[in-house]
């Protein structure tokens, strides 16, 4: 994630777009960012990728106009307690560090929208995320988690949830309640069984692929299977979905009624030449 790369032995490049939207890129020598960066408090985006630090200085706070912020692939073991005191900041790349959790102070991040924590070692989901009910994108792939907690569905804006390669053996039965959830990869656990998980109407995409399943999931009409099985049972979900349309076409026609003339009730035949007679033994009939 973000614009990190390298120019040269020890120092990095980042990148940083003030309020016009021009983009700046700057060298991070020893791990260490430039100190008149911090200097432009204006700064809208902030990409930090890969630049080797392991650390992030106290004036990070001063950058409060920050929306975007990539400190994703360096060699954070905590999340930086100046981060926590960003209040525009909208989204949030922290993935590849050395992350167990995150700190209370977390919660303070109320304007957050896009998270992701994905190749670090959480093995508990952090508590202080529950308290971000409109955080809509949650990355947490690749860490060691193995169950979800029952205060889930406070979470009432998550949209997208990836848990791929983490160590849940069992389908976390509490996701059966998150009802707004479009996205949700569970690719690369151990999960042998799959709920029905029809009720999650708003499910768009499940992801459940190098999971010990025998047979895909059941899930809505709407929802893009990916995973052992998932192409031959899309197939024959449409096949099927077709077929009960052209049988409700079918029908639809079958039950078309031709217009009676006011004041005659008498069923109508057409005799051959283009018009309508009243049929053998009808009321009328001479």
């Amino acid at each position: 994630m973000g614009s990190g790369g390298s120019a040269g032995r020890g120092t990095r490049l980042a990148a940083a777009e003030g309020p016009e939207g021009g983009e700046q890129r700057l060298e991070v020598r020893g791990g260490r960012v430039p100190a008149a960066l911090w200097a432009q408090r204006g700064l809208r985006k902030l990409y930090l990728s890969g630049a080797g630090l392991r650390e992030v200085p106290a004036e990070l706070a001063a950058l409060r106009h920050l929306r975007t912020l990539a400190l994703d692939g360096n060699e954070l073991l905590e999340v930086p307690e100046a981060l926590c005191r960003l209040p525009r900041l909208a989204h949030l790349y922290l993935g590849r560090n050395g992350l167990q959790g995150l700190p209370p102070a977390f919660v303070r991040l109320q304007s957050l929208r896009c998270l992701w924590l994905e190749g670090n070692f959480l093995a508990r989901f952090p508590r202080a995320l529950l308290r971000l009910p409109d955080l809509r994108s949650l990355q947490l792939g690749d860490n060691r988690l193995a169950r979800l907690p029952a205060g889930l569905p406070r979470m009432a804006g998550l949209r997208g949830l990836w848990l791929y390669g983490n160590r849940f053996e069992e389908f976390p039965p509490v996701l059966l309640r998150m009802a707004h959830l479009r996205v949700l990869d569970l690719d690369r656990n151990r999960i042998a069984r799959f709920p029905d998980l029809a009720c999650l109407s708003a499910l768009r995409l499940l992801s459940y692929d190098h999971n010990p399943v025998r047979q895909p999931p059941r899930v809505g009409d709407a929802v893009r299977l990916v995973g052992d099985g998932a192409q031959e049972f899309m197939e024959a979900r449409q096949e099927r979905l077709q077929s009960l349309q052209r049988k409700e076409e079918e029908e639809e026609e079958g039950t078309e009624v031709p217009p009676v003339a006011p004041g005659d009730s008498s069923p109508l035949l057409e005799n051959g030449e283009g018009s309508f007679a009243a049929l053998p033994g009808s009321p009328g009939e001479t």
